[in-house]
């Protein structure tokens, strides 16, 4: 097993031998007010458990399953959104990057670069995020195996940027239907780099409602108690306080009520793991 290796973003030092970090926020950026809100939930149930916290929210959905569905309020804006989070709240802020020309631009305004999971393989990108020098979370393919993440990595850190995050978010499994192998954390934890697991795409039902995804929401919590008891560095949750009514992945989104309680549970199953010697 390769040394756990230790990546700061902002206050925290996110690895799979320290306390879980949450990744957590709406899919998609709708309104400063409203990450605000959820932001200001989220860090305080965090702060409250003891594990850090950094947020989370889209300013475009590059990949979504119809032409007509809400892609975000594009990236002025949204970039400037993170940014007064970020001032405000005193956490650390991620968004997804889609082409390598955002990579730039987007790390002068938030901490972490994600990239989407369809995109993982997407050379130019790796490379171009990893140029930044930002905190890079990079979600295993759907059509991947864990230990391909070892190559995808390889191509980030090629320039020089060892600050990566790989993030598990289920595996294709038919057709709108994803599994996720509890395997693959520990298997990507062998390269050292911290393992994130991503609870709420997890359980996405992709293209399952026709013209958009589909998802279960009620596993999300599952998915995340299972990491959580795993072992792992970072667990990444989407949420909303009317998932229902939210413009993107509302099926699997959990609803923001339910956070403080789940927060809670989680740091009690991360403690149970990281103080057994058999954990990731």
């Amino acid at each position: 097993m390769t040394e756990a290796k230790s990546v700061r973003i902002g206050a925290i030092e996110v690895s799979n031998a320290n306390p879980f970090t949450l990744i957590a926020g709406p899919c998609q950026i709708q309104s400063l007010d409203h990450c605000l809100m959820i932001a200001e939930v989220v860090a305080k149930a965090t702060a409250e458990a003891g594990v850090g916290f950094i947020f989370k929210s889209s300013y475009d959905k590059a990949n979504r399953t119809s032409l007509d569905a809400k892609r975000g309020i594009g990236r002025e804006e949204g970039l400037a959104i993170l940014a007064a989070v970020r001032e405000r709240i005193g956490c650390p802020v991620l968004t997804d990057v889609h082409l390598p020309e955002d990579c730039a631009p987007v790390a002068e305004a938030v901490d972490v670069l994600q990239i989407p999971a369809f995109l993982s393989r997407q050379t130019d990108l790796l490379l171009a995020a990893g140029k930044t020098g930002a905190a890079i979370n990079v979600k295993k393919g759907q059509f991947l195996a864990p230990w391909d993440m070892v190559n995808v990595a390889a191509k980030i850190a090629s320039t020089g940027n060892e600050r990566i995050l790989l993030c598990e978010r289920g595996a294709s499994f038919g057709y709108n239907t994803l599994v996720a192998d509890m395997r693959s954390l520990p298997i990507m934890a062998r390269t050292g780099y911290p393992v994130v697991m991503d609870a709420t795409h997890s359980v996405q039902q992709p293209g399952g409602q026709g013209s958009s995804s589909g998802g279960q929401r009620e596993f999300a919590p599952v998915m995340a108690r299972a990491a959580a008891a795993i072992g792992v560095g970072a667990i990444f949750i989407e949420t909303h306080e009317d998932p229902d009514n939210a413009p993107s992945d509302g099926p699997n989104m959990i609803h923001l009520d339910r956070m403080p309680a789940l927060i809670a549970s989680l740091a009690a199953f991360d403690r149970l793991a990281k103080s057994d010697p058999l954990a990731v």
